[in-house]
């Protein structure tokens, strides 16, 4: 039994501990940090309750969980496995998990499939304990975004005025020779459970959002355009929803974010209610090497005072199609802009001191 202990604790720290960046290496000053905050990783998302971060991103074949005061400082984070699926069904490919806490239990929702990402469906964990590194996650199940039980992933949840909402990027039919990838909405039931149709609120149409081949020509085996990765924001007065997304290949440098908008008084679930930006909000600089920036999510400061964004980007131009993953973790504080709506400024260069979030604890 002590061996068996034994093994599962350096599986954890091993598990939790080798992708996190060296910031000895990177000489920050005291009161900074520098990016990346890991130096492989995709999708991070976090949530900030009671002096605590909550903290997780992709890893494939598992769910961690790290927990810290400082989100600056990751290589101190606690970590946990909380999640690794046995069913073969649901087994591969678990991408952009996200922590959220709903009428005062835990919720990971993520996407997961068989081995063939043709069959990424969305799934829901639940954690009843106060404190998500405690207790269990079990599943709650599978999340039906329509009757033809088509491909989903990368779903997210927010409240608004009393009614809770999925977002989440899907197809709307199945894959033959090309594939489109859609933002989609519906009203929940509850956390597991869709309690509207579906309804799509933003597709590919902008040459900007629909590249799928990289400079030198490398491209997936058939046209992917997509629009993925939604995320809730709002305006500093609350009269805006905005909703995020990324748009382009992920294995390209044109990977960007993108932006629609709704009055928070108007119907979410109406179309037209929604309205696109013309341009990405937020993308390339090859002048600070950074490339291909999307899985956007926001924190605040441990004080309240600030907004920051948590992305992953890439130093390189290609991705996924001809070479090894080498997207990282990056965080970035925002503005507001004369109206009010969000600034997300231009991607920072890695190794760049920047100020740690206000209220960050000093150690």
């Amino acid at each position: 039994m002590r061996t068996c202990l034994l093994l599962i604790t350096l599986f954890l720290c091993f598990s939790c501990g080798n992708k996190s960046s060296k910031k000895e290496d990177a000489g920050a000053e005291p009161g900074t940090y520098v990016n990346p905050l890991f130096s492989e990783g995709t999708d991070p998302s976090a949530v900030f309750h009671d002096g605590t971060y909550y903290y997780t991103h992709g890893t494939e074949d598992k769910i961690m969980l790290w927990a810290t005061s400082d989100i600056t400082d990751m290589e101190h984070a606690t970590c946990k496995v909380v999640w690794k699926p046995e069913d073969p069904s649901m087994a591969s490919h678990l991408w952009a998990p996200e922590i959220h806490r709903i009428d005062n239990k835990w919720y990971i929702y993520y996407a997961a499939d068989d081995g063939n990402t043709d069959n990424h469906q969305l799934y829901v964990l639940e954690n009843t304990s106060p404190d998500p590194m405690q207790g269990e996650f079990k599943l709650k199940g599978s999340i039906m975004t329509n009757p033809e039980w088509n491909w989903g992933i990368q779903a997210t949840t927010f409240e608004h005025r009393g009614e809770h909402y999925l977002l989440w990027s899907g197809w709307p039919k199945r894959r033959s020779n090309a594939e489109t990838q859609c933002i989609y909405i519906a009203r929940m039931k509850n956390p597991w459970t869709l309690d509207t149709p579906r309804v799509m609120i933003s597709k590919p149409e902008y040459e900007w959002e629909r590249q799928w081949v990289n400079p030198d020509g490398s491209r997936t085996a058939y046209p992917i355009y997509v629009n993925e990765g939604p995320q809730y924001f709002h305006s500093k007065d609350n009269k805006k929803i905005i909703i995020y997304y990324a748009a382009s290949g992920s294995w390209t440098p044109y990977y960007c974010l993108g932006m629609l908008t709704a009055d928070a008084d108007s119907d979410l679930l109406d179309p037209s209610s929604w309205t696109k930006h013309p341009t990405p909000v937020f993308r390339q600089v090859p002048e600070n090497e950074v490339y291909g920036p999307g899985g956007i999510s926001f924190i605040p400061s441990p004080d309240g005072t600030e907004w920051y964004m948590l992305y992953h980007a890439r130093k390189v131009t290609n991705g996924d199609t001809g070479s090894p993953e080498t997207r990282s973790i990056r965080l970035q504080k925002i503005g507001w802009d004369a109206e009010g709506m969000p600034d997300l400024g231009t991607p920072v260069a890695l190794d760049v001191p920047l100020p740690k979030p206000s209220g960050t604890p000093v150690k």
